[in-house]
């Protein structure tokens, strides 16, 4: 999904422009065919997304899921591709590995000395916290929050170390509890880092809005490819309507319906909807009705109410 700016909505939205369908371990043994995992089917769609874009940047923020350190190795090599996610406070933090000396035996060390648990950073009376304001934290502007940051080493046995760039948030007002946050960009600022995580929970407002107005996941189909081709094409309406709205809404003001219940001042995505609903309709239902004897004038105000209620029934 992409994460952009709308200045309509005065927020960020994720639009869906890519999805795969990854059945289970146990489906794919069941039928004998060769698993592969969340992650393997990530690291391909994102290089295909790379090839589409070669020109661009991408900056993926994952959840925890995708905390996997052979992973975000490999999506470093040739084009990085920089990922942030979560980070546990008690992963295995390590200096860089010291340069090799010269006449030194044995192999070339993968990594230095072990750093302390970043546990054990926010527990510590001596750790110098720095005050931020997010611009954006989950729902609120100008949030405070205190943050620390240091470049590591991210090892486990047998695996290639990884370079990162870890940020440790605390919540002041003690509403969030502490988190730690991953980059592989070790020149993002920890402020970019920690915004950009912030915009994934626009991802869940995405799913919620498809569940609730477009019926994802309320589809009965029971062939393999009902169900690979409704839900993708169910997203991709998402992204549909919001551009045809977008598009729209250049030119005029957004109409956002309000009640009495909710005194809500900026567009959702059931506004979009109504309004390329209301695009749709009113050109066909409205402005090219055939001639005849049993024609009954209607006034435009009733019309435009009906075609409102109608934009929002569904």
């Amino acid at each position: 999904m992409l994460l952009t700016p709308l200045p309509w909505a005065n927020r960020v939205w994720t639009l869906p422009f890519l999805t795969a369908l990854v059945p289970s371990q146990r489906y794919n043994e069941e039928r004998g065919r060769r698993h592969r995992t969340l992650t393997d089917w990530a690291r391909q769609m994102l290089r295909v997304v790379q090839r589409w874009c070669p020109g661009r940047p991408l900056i993926v923020v994952a959840d925890s899921a995708y905390a996997v350190i052979n992973w975000l190795f490999d999506l470093q090599q040739g084009r990085p591709i920089t990922v942030i996610t979560r980070l546990r406070l008690d992963a295995a933090l390590y200096e860089p590995a010291p340069e090799r000396q010269v006449g030194q035996m044995g192999r070339t060390r993968l990594k230095g000395n072990r750093l302390p648990n970043l546990a054990s950073l926010v527990n510590d009376p001596t750790t110098r916290w720095q005050s931020i304001r997010a611009h954006r934290w989950y729902g609120e502007l100008n949030r405070e929050v205190k943050i620390i940051s240091q470049t590591a080493l991210w090892y486990h046995a047998g695996l290639p170390p990884l370079p990162l760039r870890w940020v440790l948030v605390r919540d002041p007002k003690g509403k969030f509890s502490t988190q730690a946050l991953r980059c592989t960009d070790l020149l993002l600022s920890p402020v970019q880092i920690l915004e950009s995580f912030v915009q994934r929970w626009q991802l869940e407002v995405t799913f919620e809005e498809v569940r609730a107005h477009l019926g994802v996941e309320t589809q009965r189909q029971w062939t393999d490819l009902a169900i690979a081709r409704t839900t993708p094409a169910l997203l991709g309406l998402f992204s549909l309507v919001t551009l045809m709205a977008h598009e729209r809404w250049q030119s005029c003001e957004p109409w956002v319906r309000r009640a009495a219940w909710y005194d809500k001042t900026l567009p959702t995505f059931v506004d979009a909807l109504a309004e390329v609903r209301r695009a749709l309709w009113k050109v066909p239902t409205f402005r090219m009705s055939a001639p005849g004897r049993e024609m009954v004038q209607v006034p435009l105000d009733l019309i435009e109410r009906l075609a409102d209620a109608l934009c929002y029934a569904a």
